[in-house]
């Protein structure tokens, strides 16, 4: 399949983007505010900036360590006199180049904004600061019998998934983080304090600021604080994972699940090279070829319905080889290894980088997608590997790339290009969950469209009228 027009542009876009310095009189103010909480060292910036994506870009010019929605806000006020980017920084585990300083400027370290604010148990829900990780709120609510299920796999902060709307392993059950964020303590590009939401279940009140500020990458204001849904922990908790004779039996066997409405937690799907992967970096033994790793929650009657269902459905499929983990340890070795996938993966190429693409496609699409995209990288001969949570139609191809060879590089955007494009077709979404960040504003453009893209860009001046929110990402500013 040819790629549309639309993704046609130069490989590195970005490339082109003057770079904005910052100010001798700006560098001053903030040392004199912030003291050694802002950094000039270029070993603390080249960390700042770098994510896991494969792109290469300067770092910025200063790293600030904010503590304070008020140290927010004194940054960003002062960004806005002088006209200097600002690129929050979470955990670093950002795909598609999110933050990177693409036009220099300041990095915004909201790490160390890490106190859990508010639990209301009664209620069902927390309010954290920006640099609190799902791993720490998780084990802060688990005495209380809660957790906060969103799950993208890397210990990320509540404040990035916030801002890259994330979802992960759990979406097809409890939904992503459009759906679990109530709502947010924003700094604008002024430096202003707003608050948007509340911890009211719903709202008719104005327009939704929330979800505008969710999913927007860092272009609009930063996240300060959050508040979140929370869930009862389940009364039982079973996993499994079975293998198939293809990717194609594996996918059709999540289509069934669904369309029969089994409300399972988690469906994820490894291929033969990530089982492998992962059996080589965890010490498994799991059999090496595709496989469903799945986990059911609910009443221990419920659970166990569930599971039955499902196993009766994988083998009318060629399933096989189920090996079930009913005890928190079993279960955690296995989800341990599923997310250690990436870094797995990695390693079976040493010294490679990884080009990473997701898509998301109507359910019912799900299998012709995966499988012309497997066909068309194996007729390239780039190594790969796929993970998915395929449960709600996502998927994610890693293309396995030798940085010194700039034509692997181009092997893997143009499959990356062809997969997306073929979502789209599918009537899909060029990315279900990485962002567009640098990487895929093309596909934005040929998704939503010119009429679309250009409300995104008038909302983001009106918003941000010296573009200093995070520039160069989402979308081109005139």
């Amino acid at each position: 399949m040819n790629a549309p027009h639309a993704f046609d542009a130069p490989q590195d876009p970005w490339a082109t983007l003057t770079r904005r310095p910052v100010p001798a009189a700006m560098r001053e103010a903030l040392k004199a505010r912030f003291g050694s909480r802002c950094s000039e060292a270029l070993a603390l910036r080249e960390q700042h900036g770098r994510d896991e994506s494969p792109l290469d870009v300067d770092p910025p010019d200063v790293v600030v360590f904010a503590e304070s929605k008020e140290d927010i806000a004194a940054v960003l006020a002062l960004a806005h006199v002088y006209q200097v980017p600002v690129i929050p920084y979470g955990a670093g585990t950002s795909l598609e180049g999110h933050l990177l300083a693409v036009q220099g400027g300041v990095s915004l370290d909201v790490s160390r904004m890490n106190r859990i604010l508010e639990i209301h148990a009664d209620d069902l829900t927390v309010t954290v600061q920006a640099g609190v990780t799902r791993h720490q709120l998780n084990a802060e609510l688990r005495h209380l019998g809660l957790f906060f299920p969103i799950d993208p796999g890397a210990d990320a902060s509540l404040g990035g998934m916030a801002a890259t709307r994330a979802s992960g392993t759990n979406a097809v059950r409890y939904g992503t983080m459009r759906e679990n964020v109530l709502g947010l303590t924003v700094v604008t590009a002024q430096g202003d304090l707003i608050r948007t939401g509340t911890r009211a279940r719903k709202s008719s009140a104005g327009y939704d600021l929330t979800r505008l500020y969710v999913g927007s990458e860092g272009t609009l204001g930063v996240i300060a604080e959050v508040t979140l849904r929370l869930y009862p922990l389940p009364e039982a908790v079973s996993a499994a994972v079975c293998s198939f004779p293809s990717i194609d039996a594996a996918v059709r066997t999540t289509i069934a699940i669904i369309q029969m409405g089994v409300p399972i937690a988690r469906c994820e799907l490894l291929d033969a090279h990530a089982v492998r992967a992962v059996n080589r970096h965890d010490r498994l033994s799991l059999p090496e070829s595709p496989m469903l790793l799945m986990e059911f929650h609910g009443s221990p009657a419920g659970v166990q319905e569930q599971a039955t269902t499902v196993q009766e459905l994988a083998r009318e499929l060629g399933g096989t080889d189920f090996e079930w983990a009913t005890t928190p340890e079993d279960r955690t070795r296995l989800w341990t290894a599923r997310h250690h996938a990436y870094l797995s993966a990695l390693q079976m190429r040493p010294g490679c980088r990884c080009v990473t693409t997701d898509t998301c496609v109507p359910i019912s699409r799900l299998a012709e997608s995966i499988q012309a995209s497997v066909d068309e990288v194996e007729a390239s001969g780039l190594p790969y590997f796929i993970v998915g949570h395929v449960g709600d139609g996502n998927f994610h191809m890693g293309y396995l790339i030798d940085p010194a060879q700039p034509a692997e590089r181009a092997v893997a955007e143009r499959l990356s290009a062809q997969m997306v494009a073929r979502a789209l077709k599918l009537e899909g979404t060029c990315t279900g969950e990485h962002g567009i960040g640098l990487h895929k504003q093309a596909f934005l453009l040929e998704e939503a469209g010119a009429g679309a893209v250009s409300q995104m860009q008038a909302l983001k001046r009106a918003l941000d009228p010296h573009n200093i929110m995070n520039p160069g990402k989402i979308f081109a500013l005139d």
